[in-house]
């Protein structure tokens, strides 16, 4: 059933990448994930990774994981049962480093870095806000849009003045910006900056591959088509490109590991300094 007056194929976008963001934003579900990185594991293996969750409390998170399809579990016999990744908790994976990406650049830093993990924790709890998905969908659609020109959109069936709290909870945020009360708002550099994060959250909520997220038609960052060159009859045909070298010991690892994300701690970047009322940590 609808909830915005967004065209379908939107509506159904914005509620799959809002169900996505459910699924991996409750306390210790990202650092769970990642800690599963590798072959499955034993509960105690599992629990032994994160010794900062008390007792009782892994099991009903893995249970909920689970039920997500992020988390395969696997009796062999009574006595011996793992978990492990599914092939649709793989595949979220690199979306993670991509949330670190967009945090280094917007978020507002700490006295000393914080670790890789916190930075994907902190960066979640602000897309999961209420509202915040379809709101940020339809500023950047849209441009500059008055309060309640969003609210008809984003909440058509509810009082147009309760747009505000969450408006004012994204501008706090830094996600909007507005020039002051009852003027249009607009996406912040940093809420334009969320393209590729959540573009690849739509893709991989839809089930396609990550690479698909630069056609996202809200989005992405598609290519530009290339201009047609003169035809001549005797162009002479380009040299062959030559190969990259291969590297000795097979293929090239990745660039990032998801253990990586518990403990390291990004280094300071200079940045310019964001207006009054940017992200908090």
């Amino acid at each position: 059933m609808p909830t915005t007056a967004l065209p379908p194929d939107t509506d159904a976008d914005i509620a799959r990448v809002t169900e996505a963001l459910a699924m991996i934003t409750p306390r210790w579900n990202v650092r769970i994930l990642l800690a599963l990185s590798g072959p499955p594991l034993r509960y105690n293996e599992l629990a032994s990774r994160l010794p900062w969750l008390q007792a009782g409390q892994l099991h009903p998170k893995l249970t909920s994981l689970c039920d997500a399809g992020l988390v395969e579990r696997t009796e062999h016999t009574t006595r011996h049962v793992t978990y492990g990744h599914t092939d649709r908790g793989k595949a979220l994976l690199p979306v993670l480093p991509m949330i670190v990406t967009w945090a280094e650049a917007h978020l507002e830093t700490a006295e000393s870095p914080l670790p890789a993990i916190e930075q994907i924790e902190d960066s979640l709890t602000l897309l999961t806000r209420r509202h915040a998905a379809a709101l940020l969908w339809v500023l950047k659609e849209r441009g500059e849009v008055s309060g309640r020109s969003l609210a008809s959109i984003v909440m058509p069936s509810s009082d147009w003045t309760n747009v505000y709290p969450p408006l004012r909870q994204l501008v706090d945020d830094g996600l909007v910006d507005t020039d002051g009360f009852g003027r249009p708002y607009r996406l912040s550099t940093a809420g334009d900056g969320l393209g590729p994060v959540l573009g690849a959250l739509s893709a991989w909520s839809a089930g396609q591959p990550l690479a698909q997220a630069d056609q996202h038609p809200v989005w992405g960052r598609p290519q530009p088509t290339p201009a047609p060159r003169p035809w001549v009859s005797n162009q002479a045909r380009p040299a062959p490109a030559a190969r990259p070298p291969v590297a000795s010991g097979g293929a090239s690892r990745p660039a990032w590991n998801n253990r990586d994300l518990f403990s390291h701690a990004t280094p300071a970047r200079p940045m310019a300094a964001l207006p009054a009322g940017g992200p908090r940590r």
